[in-house]
């Protein structure tokens, strides 16, 4: 080797290693996110097929939000009369995990809100991998018109987490109204 070219064969062969690594390895540690297509069909799975305007929300979720990297599959039962509450439970999923974990929710709201439903809920989580990071409150703006089906979103957001709870009920619950959740490892009476 002459002294005009003082990098080695052994610096330059290390150096195209690692250059040829660095993209796996930053690839390797994004965030895996669910696609459109793999959130239509798992959302259609828990609704059914028969979910009136599904296909609609789902894309206008994604139009806003991009890719969520997990979601939640629940029911829940709320009712109001101007104040009103909420309560559910569901099974949070995130991609490239096999572990599930159980999720309950509950929360107060006041509103011109009125009425009482019972609804299935596909809730699309972004910006967090980590299940403890959900058990925090998120509050929200609900603005609902249930009238025995439909399928309507809100989103909820604390720090840099945002959650998109996709809901079709049954029941006759109309009005908005401004309250958050509370989502919590165990069932709670109170909604405070």
């Amino acid at each position: 080797m002459s002294d005009k070219n003082p990098i080695s064969r052994r610096a330059a062969a290390l150096g195209l290693a690692a250059s040829a690594l660095a993209p796996a390895t930053a690839f390797a540690q994004e965030p895996q996110t669910y696609s459109e297509d793999e959130i239509l069909a798992a959302a259609q799975r828990f609704f059914g097929a028969g979910a009136e305007g599904l296909a609609t929300v789902v894309s206008r979720v994604f139009d806003e939000l991009g890719r969520p990297n997990g979601y939640i599959e629940g029911n829940e039962g709320s009712g109001a009369i101007g104040v009103g509450l909420r309560y559910g439970d569901g099974r949070l999923r995130f991609k490239g995990r096999r572990s599930v974990t159980r999720v309950y929710w509950q929360g107060p709201s006041i509103g011109f809100d009125t009425g009482g439903n019972a609804s299935r809920v596909f809730t699309l989580v972004y910006g967090t991998t980590n299940p403890d990071s959900i058990f925090q409150r998120f509050p929200g703006v609900d603005g609902s018109a249930y009238f025995i089906g439909g399928v309507g979103v809100n989103y909820q957001r604390r720090d840099h987490i945002t959650l998109a709870p996709m809901r079709a009920g049954v029941g006759f619950r109309l009005g908005a109204n401004v309250g958050y959740l509370a989502y919590s490892r165990r069932r709670r009476i109170n909604p405070f």
